[in-house]
């Protein structure tokens, strides 16, 4: 027997032994289906990232492009881990659970667990308010429940994804600021190379494992439930596509640092045409990629979906915005209170008192006495 097959036969007695409390929970009763699948996209990352463009366009600039960098580099690092891990799902295991909710790519850690872990997380120990701590708890935990119930993750998927969440979590909060500080003070060659390798870098290096590790793989003959076709491709396409989101936001939030940033105040008849029109592109140029590379499948596939992801982060964090301030949908940041706070945005004009540049996310707002709800709702 070779390591691998040592290994996967390990793997096999875990989930044997995970797959009777995920059978248990499902025998409560298929009603549970409807509310817990709902609690799930709280994790999911594309619905993280749809409320991420919310609070970056509408609410606040600063809090949204932090949220967005973690949240993104949470699911590359995620997608890497299921790339080389090759981890089963519950109803692909074992053919007596119930797979309320289907996925393409490989399981361990959850994706899902992971991201509630990161955005809740980060929201949750921001506020500086014990309430919102406690719900972003709840939340978290909610989630990770649902992933056993719903047949997508065993149980020690979820705790390897709330562990990894934790970890970028916990790095987020301790070397952000210097982190910001470091990359808005690199120079245009710079940066984009930065951006560049860490994107680029886990996708070569996980193509390259499964080319030269992986090759030929076929699912272990213990796992006797219903498989995808490719959870290999899949899994390397959704590592493509979250990659692809990470490099578009990076270079559009860079761009805009540097245009004078962007201010998220305005009426709320302004900041609904700013979600509208926004959101109205970001869904048109998907149904267009998949009306166009929807039949793809492999290397074809995982390029395809990075660029577009890439596009549609750009557009996201610096064509939309710029539109805004061009159309009069929006504003750049005013200057700073020359009586009060000095700290300036990314090129020197931001306005802390609002957060509308990155180094503003994490200001505490437990003093706010701002008059203005607009103002409080835009602190991080």
């Amino acid at each position: 027997m070779n390591d691998r097959t040592a290994e996967q036969g390990v793997a096999d007695v875990l989930w044997e032994a995970e797959a009777t409390p995920v059978l248990w929970l499902q025998g409560l009763g298929d009603w549970l289906a409807y509310p817990l699948g709902a609690v799930t996209h709280l994790g999911s990352h594309a619905v993280v990232i749809v409320g991420l463009t919310l609070v970056f366009w509408c609410l606040s600039p600063g809090l949204g492009v932090r949220l967005f960098v973690v949240v993104a580099s949470s699911s590359v690092l995620n997608y890497l881990f299921k790339s080389v891990l090759y981890g089963a799902r519950p109803s692909w295991f074992d053919a007596r659970i119930k797979a309320h909710v289907s996925h393409g790519s490989f399981g361990v850690p959850s994706g899902h667990a992971q991201g509630a872990m990161v955005a809740w997380g980060y929201l949750g120990l921001r506020s500086g308010r014990r309430a919102v701590l406690w719900a972003a708890a709840a939340v978290i935990a909610l989630v990770a429940l649902s992933r056993v119930y719903l047949g997508a993750h065993f149980i020690s998927d979820v705790l390897a994804g709330l562990l990894l969440g934790a970890l970028v979590l916990w790095a987020a909060l301790r070397w952000e600021e210097r982190i910001t500080a470091w990359w808005l003070g690199l120079s245009t060659a710079r940066w984009v190379g930065c951006a560049l390798a860490l994107t680029l870098l886990p996708c070569v290096a996980a193509t390259l494992w499964q080319l030269l590790v992986r090759d030929g793989w076929t699912a272990p003959v213990a796992w006797t439930g219903a498989i995808p076709t490719d959870p290999a491709g899949e899994t390397l396409t959704g590592l493509y596509t979250a990659s692809g989101t990470l490099l578009g936001g990076l270079c559009g939030f860079t761009l805009l640092a540097g245009r004078g940033w962007y201010s998220a105040r305005g009426t709320l008849v302004s900041r609904a045409a700013r979600f509208v029109l926004g959101i109205s592109v970001i869904v048109l140029v998907q149904v267009v990629v998949d009306v166009l590379f929807g039949e793809l499948s492999g290397p074809a596939a995982s390029a395809v979906a990075f660029l577009a992801y890439a596009g549609i982060a750009f557009w996201a964090s610096y064509l939309a915005p710029e539109m805004f301030v061009r159309s009069g949908l929006a504003e750049r940041p005013g200057p700073p209170d020359p009586v009060g706070d000095s700290a300036r945005g990314p090129v020197g004009d931001g306005d802390r008192a609002t957060g509308d540049t990155p180094e503003d996310a994490s200001a505490d707002t437990s003093s706010d006495t701002s008059a203005d709800p607009s103002d409080r709702g835009e602190r991080g």
